[in-house]
């Protein structure tokens, strides 16, 4: 549950999901130096039909570590280190 900025932090700095950390990476460094050595992660796939979502894990279709079973199953909402992700990889 969202409950103020430190959370919103801790999101950006350290994203839980694989999905989510994809994204974090295409945020633009605008320190010249850090930016040489920032490691993106390229998100390939088919990006999903908000009316027709997939089966199992919503972001499945672009996700870097998706598994099979992660095309299957749908997960739950679970916490890890007092903050919530839903990710069958946690």
């Amino acid at each position: 549950m969202y409950t103020g900025r430190k959370e919103a932090d801790e999101v950006y700095q350290y994203p839980l999901h694989p999905y989510t950390r994809a994204l974090m990476s295409a945020v633009p460094e605008p320190d010249p130096r850090a930016a040489r050595t920032q490691q993106r992660i390229m998100l390939e796939g088919e990006i999903p039909n908000p009316l027709d979502i997939p089966k199992g894990c919503p972001f499945c279709t672009r996700c870097p570590q998706a598994k099979p079973q992660c095309r299957e199953e749908r997960p739950e909402l679970k916490e890890v280190d007092g903050r919530q992700a839903a990710c069958l990889l946690l």
